[in-house]
Parts: structure tokens; C-alpha cells; sequence
């Protein structure tokens, strides 16, 4: 690992700020930020701002202009050296006359994985990698899952009791957690590309799935639905310029396929599963072709139940509230079947935080298809 001088971190926490800035604009491109620092000075600044647009890199030294040459560039995401929507960045760098780049992690991107960097360092470029990456890996985690898996970045958010609960025996799940913790949960879907709950959400609860507390752009709204038996006129559905999607089946009448469609909402037509219901995989690979690589999964216990059973979740974000609301009160694990303790699974990585009156459960999904074992 080089070493890196407190001003290198400095100038690179800057360039994770701006990166920031991209949130909701440019997926599925990653979100990068880019600083550029001449005899200790920063010159220039820039983030990638929409899809398609120019990249942090030419921003940057757009604004620095002649003070670029021999200049030291501090990148979130390794420059990238091929054609896409726009030019290679390393291009524009070698043009400038930078001296030195310093990137926060690799492209994971199979048309770059290492390759920018390798390509400034054989035309006499000084480059060095690993400055505050796991904050840059966490910035564009949903790009991340792509390029190593083909599938998006899932998360599964509940709000639950002491005892694992997600609602009361009649359905009533307003609310669990305080209000501390539901600004957070509104934070953490400005974060995703899309929050996604099933059907039975939608008839218990009539959710917005909108960002009403907090700061952050509305997510997409997803709601898997076999038959289209949710109401048209649910709140999730109200037409505020964000896009409303419905999975469904060939179980869906044509009928209310039309309707939904004349509402504003995309329709996905999608393979049934073996046990009913949307298929997952072909879903989260519908939403990748889509340009989703981030997604927010919110309920219920039935759709939580059979990603986790499919293994398709990256990390949870549970919130726990001081109450217990006993046996007949619906769980989300139903449909785990585990006959042995040596077969539960258990995670090592787990972050405990307080939010007001409950407590925020973070724990990273040690799976085969994204991360390490912890072993």
C-alpha cells in the first residue's frame, strides 16, 4: 500500500463529497469526483453529474485549464481508457500533462479493471490506488454487485420488534420504530436506485415510497405483483415524474395490464415461480437491464422471506424497536427451513447503532455470489 499524506486524505474525502452529488443522476454509471491540486492549491474540481454527460475527470480539469500541467489528480474511480458515451478520461489526463494520479479504488468494470491506471503508468504518469477505498467502494456499491455479480446491489430493510416481528396479527405495522428511525430508513432509500415492496405492502399499508424526511432524491418505485391485484389508485402510484414499475405475470389480466400502463406505470411481464409469485432472479435481471443496480427491498414478511430463502440479499438494515408483539404476530423467516444449527447461517460483519429508541442493525451478507467468507 503506498503511503499517503494527511493532504492526500483531505483532497480525497473532497473528491468523495462531490462524487456524492451525482446521487440519483447517474446510474447506472458510477458516481466519481474528481480534484485537481497543483503546488498544494486546488485547481480544479469536478463530478460526474448525469448519465451520458462528461466524467469527473475532463470536469476537473476543464476548470484548472493550463495549472492542470503537472498537477496531481486525486480520482474516487480509476480513470477509465475506453470509448463509452463519452471519450477515455485517460486521454484528457495525458493531454492536460497530470504527473500524478491517485485513485481511491479500481473500475471493477470488465472493459477496465486496472486498465487506466496501467495505461498512465506506461506513458510515464506516477499513479498509486487504495486512498480511502472502502468509503469509494460504499459510494457505488450498486455499481460494484454489477460488474462482480451481473445482478444489483440488494438490501433488505425492516422495522422489527425485539421478538422479530414486522407487524401486529391483523396487519397493523404503524409504527414499530420512532421517528428517528424512519427519517433514517427515508435516508437509505434516497441511496438505492429503486425501493421495491410486494403487493401485500400495498393492500395493508398504502405506502408513498417516497423520501418525505431527510435529504435525497425519490428512488423508483417497484412493486412485485403476480396478479395485479393492487389497487390502481394506491398511493405508490401517484405520478410525481419518478418512474413506477410493476412485475407481474402472464397471471396478470391484459385488462389491468392496460390500466396500469395508461396510469404511467412500466409494465415487466416476468416468469412465475415454482412457489408462486414473481420470479427473483429474472426480476433483478429485468433491473439491471433497466439500469437499476441498487435496490431497497421493504416488504413484507413474504417477499423479505423469499429473497432471503433465494439468497439474493446483500445486506440488511434492520431497525429494532424495545417492544414485543408475541407468536401470532407475522415474521419475515418463514420459509428458511434449518434442521441443524451447523446450517444456520451467521454473519461477521455487524454494526450496532442507536437511533433515538431502537437500535439500527447493519450486517453485510456473506454470500458466495459478492463477498468473502468470513473464515
Amino acid at each position: 500500500m503506498p503511503e499517503f499524506t494527511e493532504y492526500d486524505r483531505a483532497c480525497m474525502k473532497l473528491a468523495l463529497r462531490l462524487a456524492r452529488r451525482g446521487l440519483g443522476s447517474v446510474s447506472p454509471n458510477p458516481m466519481v469526483g474528481a480534484v485537481l491540486v497543483n503546488r498544494g492549491r486546488i485547481v480544479g474540481q469536478g463530478w460526474h453529474r448525469a448519465f451520458g454527460g462528461p466524467h469527473a475527470e475532463p470536469e476537473a480539469l476543464r476548470m484548472a485549464g493550463d495549472k492542470s500541467r503537472g498537477a496531481t489528480l486525486y480520482v474516487t474511480l480509476e480513470p477509465c481508457a475506453h470509448h463509452g458515451k463519452t471519450p477515455p478520461c485517460t486521454d484528457a489526463i495525458l493531454a492536460a500533462g497530470v504527473s500524478r494520479v491517485i485513485a481511491a479504488m479500481a473500475d471493477p468494470n470488465p472493459a477496465v479493471q486496472g486498465g487506466g491506471l496501467r495505461f498512465l503508468a506506461h506513458r510515464g504518469i506516477s499513479v498509486a490506488q487504495g486512498l480511502l477505498e472502502e468509503r469509494a467502494a460504499e459510494l457505488n456499491r450498486g455499481f460494484l454487485a454489477w460488474a462482480r455479480t451481473g445482478r444489483p446491489f440488494v438490501t433488505l430493510k425492516l422495522a422489527l420488534s425485539l421478538d422479530g416481528r414486522i407487524a401486529l396479527r391483523g396487519g397493523d405495522s404503524q409504527w414499530i420504530t420512532g421517528a428517528g428511525a424512519r427519517r433514517k430508513a427515508h435516508e437509505l432509500r434516497s441511496l438505492h436506485d429503486a425501493v421495491v415492496v410486494g403487493v401485500g405492502t400495498v393492500l395493508a399499508d398504502d405506502p408513498q415510497l417516497t423520501v418525505r424526511s431527510g435529504r435525497g432524491p425519490n428512488p423508483a418505485r417497484m412493486v412485485l405483483d403476480s396478479r395485479l391485484s393492487g389497487p390502481l389508485e394506491a398511493r405508490w402510484m401517484a405520478d410525481d415524474g419518478t418512474r413506477r414499475i410493476v412485475a407481474t405475470t402472464q397471471a396478470a389480466p391484459a385488462r389491468r395490464c392496460r390500466s396500469f400502463a395508461e396510469a404511467g406505470a412500466e409494465i415487466w411481464l416476468l416468469p412465475r415461480a415454482r412457489q408462486g409469485g414473481v420470479d427473483l432472479a429474472a426480476f433483478l435481471d429485468r433491473a439491471v437491464a433497466a439500469g437499476f443496480l441498487s435496490l431497497m427491498v421493504e416488504g413484507g414478511g413474504r417477499l423479505a422471506s423469499s429473497f432471503l430463502k433465494s439468497e439474493l440479499v446483500n445486506r440488511f438494515e434492520f431497525f429494532f424497536a424495545p417492544v414485543l408483539l408475541g407468536d401470532e404476530a407475522p415474521g419475515f423467516t418463514g420459509s428458511l427451513r434449518i434442521s441443524r444449527m451447523a446450517l444456520a447461517k451467521r454473519y461477521c460483519q455487524v454494526r450496532l447503532r442507536r437511533v433515538g429508541e431502537d437500535w439500527r442493525v447493519t450486517v453485510e451478507v456473506q454470500n458466495r455470489h459478492v463477498y468473502r467468507n468470513c473464515g
